[in-house]
């Protein structure tokens, strides 16, 4: 399905190439095609990564995900469970539409208007509930369907599991305050019968009961029928000590967090770094799996391409609690992608990602620098002795193992190399059709910031402040005090972005222009420091026994610190693993400092949630 958020890469699609309209007329491979050029009638052969859409971005209505109500995300939702079996049909026909309005008790022309609007913005926010321009002219029936379908959404399909009888009340209730005719408790119990067994059960008594009660359990993995029908994402601590990039001195074993396509056995994403599991590192590492990797590739001296991009279908992770916040949970939602914990006694949903990390610890035991499983293994070898590698160049190390070799290597559960089996599910063979190459993500931008952390604040005559850190930027003036829209006697609060690993600005959310503003330190003359840099600070200054630790009395504290780390000539292991965390969060890439252009920009970070970050002392006693 082509909309204007994904590129489908398909013949017959009309793309922008160098700047010129072509019209691709056949796939070549994984990462070519043949173009047309549409004024010429010209052919020639273009890299897919160098395509763009041609739909103007720039005046799309782009709502943060966090300032959109629970009620209207849950009409949303039920409004994209309903017309989700149409949209897996190759084509529509108008009785299968007859059919879905009237299971689901809805007009049909209303089904062929939210179908038309989840495929111009290919996102869940497209199905959001409209605000009415037509005020003055009464529709009483349109406006009671909406409030049965909305009070269903929000009240009956819940885990508190309503019953009919209060939803008819409700309804009742919303239909009188809002001067509508009140239709018969009938009329809403047949809404509610109405309602498909599955997503009901989804609704009421979560995705495990519905599957186990609506879905064939089949001998092999569920679902993983073709590439990026089922991805699974974990974590591991490898077996490796890793050297800083200028000491050269051992700093610990590293965590990588792995994303993992079920069907091919290709790895489509990863993460490396010293800090422990999070949502953080889950985002970044969702990111790169669907953004293609062509540029990124450009860093690394690889002989083969990596031809793996786009949306997963449903992606698996791991039940801890630190993954369930609401952000992450909402960014799933908003691109269509289905996500599903892995349940507690069901080790299969996360043995095919074990597997092939256990696969790459074999691979690493041959490095300079390894752990052990035991004493044993161990014997006499001193891993930290003749650890070896920086946290870079094992990265460089890893990429080159999973494109050069691991892709390449017949793998024996499938019985072909993995770029094989990838190969084979975009372009099918013999005996089955290929799903086709996946869309690609027109606006990277939106994407890494629907995967950055944010906070809700009110905006105050000096600015904001985050963590007693004060930001200010003229774009807020015209916020600052503004009364809360519901409850004026409150203040407002906004939506601010925060990448974690440089705090020195945020992006404020302009809710009039859906448009991101950067808002710097109010005094500019702070150094850029990480979250992590930042707590660290606040408990120093805290043990200097500072009654109040404000700003100044952090940045005194942090400033203390570096003083003492210059000053330090043998360096521990835990200030070089800190020398080192910096260095990586300095280099992480910054987004431009002025207005945010809703084109994706190469240089933007790629981060998401931290619900649960922790100082570096405690967070050392984890490596």
């Amino acid at each position: 399905m082509a909309n204007n958020k994904t590129l489908k890469i398909a013949a017959g699609q009309q793309v922008v190439y160098r700047g010129q309209k072509h019209r691709i007329s056949q796939v070549l491979s994984l990462a070519e095609v043949e173009l047309l050029d549409e004024q010429t009638q010209q052919l020639c052969t273009a890299d897919i990564s160098e395509l763009e859409s041609v739909v103007a971005m720039a005046d799309d209505f782009k709502p943060d995900l966090q300032v959109i109500t629970d009620e209207a995300w849950a009409i949303a939702k039920l409004r994209y469970d309903i017309i989700k079996p149409l949209l897996d049909l190759p084509s529509r026909t108008r009785l299968q539409m007859e059919d879905a309005a009237a299971k689901h008790g809805i007009y049909v022309t209303t089904l062929y208007r939210w179908i038309k609007d989840y495929s111009d913005s290919g996102l869940l926010t497209g199905l959001l509930p409209k605000q009415r321009r037509d005020k003055g002219q009464v529709r009483f029936d349109d406006q009671v369907e909406e409030v049965i379908r909305q009070v269903i959404a929000t009240e009956y399909l819940s885990k508190q599991k309503k019953s009919v009888h209060k939803v008819c009340s409700r309804v009742r209730e919303l239909c009188l305050e809002r001067g509508l005719a009140v239709p018969h408790a009938n009329t809403v119990r047949n809404r509610v019968k109405a309602l498909s067994g599955e997503l009901v059960a989804a609704a009421r008594l979560g995705r495990k009961t519905a599957d186990l009660s609506y879905k064939p359990h089949e001998g092999k993995f569920p679902g993983a029928d073709y590439p990026l029908a089922v991805v699974q994402i974990d974590h591991t601590k490898l077996d490796i000590i890793l050297v800083d990039d200028h000491y050269r001195q051992p700093i610990g074993r590293p965590w990588i967090t792995l994303a993992f396509d079920v069907y091919s056995r290709m790895i489509i994403g990863f993460y490396v770094s010293f800090d422990p599991p999070s949502a953080l590192s889950t985002g970044l590492c969702l990111v790169h799996a669907i953004l293609p990797k062509d540029k990124w590739l450009n860093n690394f001296d690889v002989k083969n391409q990596w031809p793996v991009w786009g949306l997963p279908v449903k992606v698996h992770l791991d039940n801890a609690k630190e993954f369930r916040g609401q952000m992450l949970t909402r960014a799933f939602e908003q691109y269509g992608i289905d996500i599903e914990w892995r349940p507690v006694g069901r080790p299969n949903f996360g043995a095919h990602v074990e597997r092939v990390l256990g696969t790459f610890s074999k691979e690493i035991h041959e490095l300079a620098g390894a752990t052990f499983a035991n004493v044993r293994q161990k014997g006499e070898y001193d891993s930290e002795g003749k650890a070896a590698l920086t946290l870079s160049e094992f990265e460089a190390w890893l990429t080159t193992c999973i494109v050069d070799v691991y892709h390449q290597k017949v793998h024996s559960s499938i019985g072909m190399a993995p770029i094989a089996a990838w190969h084979k599910g975009i372009f099918g063979d013999d005996q089955n059709p290929g799903a086709g190459l996946p869309a690609k993500i027109t606006d990277e931008y939106k994407l890494r910031l629907d995967l950055m952390p944010f906070e809700l604040r009110t905006v105050q005559d000096y600015g904001v402040q985050i963590d007693e850190i004060h930001y200010y930027h003229d774009v807020l003036r015209r916020w600052i005090n503004a009364p809360d829209l519901k409850e004026p006697s409150k203040k407002r609060k906004f939506t601010f972005r925060r990448d974690p690993r440089d705090i020195s600005q945020i992006w404020f959310y302009d809710p009039e222009l859906s448009t991101y503003y950067p808002i710097p330190y109010r005094d500019t003359s702070h150094p850029a420091i990480s979250i992590w840099e930042l707590r660290e600070a606040k408990s120093r200054a805290e043990a200097d026994g500072r009654r109040h630790v404000d700003e100044r009395a952090i940045f005194d504290a942090y400033e203390r610190m570096r003083e003492i780390e210059r000053q330090s000539i043998d360096k521990s292991k835990a200030v070089r693993r800190l020398h080192q965390r910096r260095k990586g969060h300095s280099e992480a890439h910054k987004p431009l400092n002025d207005v945010v252009s809703p084109k994706p920009a190469e240089q933007w970070p790629t981060d998401t949630a931290v619900p649960d970050i922790q100082p570096f002392d405690e967070m050392d006693d984890l490596l």
